[in-house]
């Protein structure tokens, strides 16, 4: 078995986190690009999204994650019964997640799937590999929302299409490698490709952000349907 050793070390994140909704139950944030959900093994990976709230409500606990790069909705449980019940429902995939994103090209199709099994790389860690012997079943949808050219300070126009993600599973780093696969990758992502065209180098952050969450509230049965405006 691969020994994985993880060298990343997380530049500090000055932006705060964005309480949207909180009750005695659970709470809803907009995390900023640039935050861990979670805290690293690495003592310097110490700043994440738990962190930061267990300062604010003790005993609250991570239902999901959202990449390191990525903004947006998260629900957060303030108690482990409350915890395991939002746990149900994402693997019961009953919760439904909408992101926003900027792909790098035109995208030729309006709308379509992309099923592709997704397995982990321990020798290339992070990186996860498209196979479809090891992997695990994983499907995305887009819906292209715009197509658009971004002037370069250089003066060169760089394709862009914006579009709406829909993961119907829930593997890391779905739609990054998913977006990859389909050959335009998620504009400013650097483990797939979203820093390799000319002027896309210096991108400032991943351009995906979670714009949608849509869940049973575990307590009064009460539909959420949590919406954030994407930031670029």
């Amino acid at each position: 078995m691969s020994t994985i050793f993880d060298t990343f070390i997380a530049p500090p994140c000055d932006d705060q986190i964005d309480i949207l909704h909180q009750d005695e139950h659970l709470v809803l944030i907009n995390k900023p690009a640039g935050l861990l959900s979670l805290s690293g093994k690495n003592p310097h990976n110490l700043d994440s999204v738990h962190h930061r709230l267990v300062q604010i409500f003790p005993g609250c606990t991570l239902v999901h994650r959202l990449d390191f790069g990525t903004s947006g909705l998260m629900v957060v449980a303030r108690n482990k019964a409350i915890n395991a019940a939002l746990c149900q429902q994402f693997s019961q995939r009953t919760v439904s997640k909408v992101y926003s994103a900027l792909l790098c090209g035109h995208l030729d199709n309006n709308e379509g799937v992309i099923d592709a099994a997704i397995a982990k790389e321990p020798a290339l860690f992070p990186l996860m590999s498209i196979c479809a012997i090891h992997g695990k079943p994983a499907r995305s949808r887009y819906q292209v929302i715009e197509r658009f050219y971004r002037k370069l300070e250089n003066g060169t126009l760089l394709p862009l299409t914006r579009v709406q993600l829909t993961p119907e599973t829930g593997r890391t780093h779905q739609l990054r490698i998913h977006c990859q696969q389909l050959g335009h990758p998620i504009l400013g992502c650097d483990l797939y490709g979203g820093r390799v065209l000319p002027g896309t180098e210096q991108t400032p952050r991943l351009m995906l952000h979670a714009s949608e969450l849509h869940f049973v509230h575990p307590i009064s049965g009460e539909p959420i349907s949590a919406r954030h405006a994407c930031p670029f």
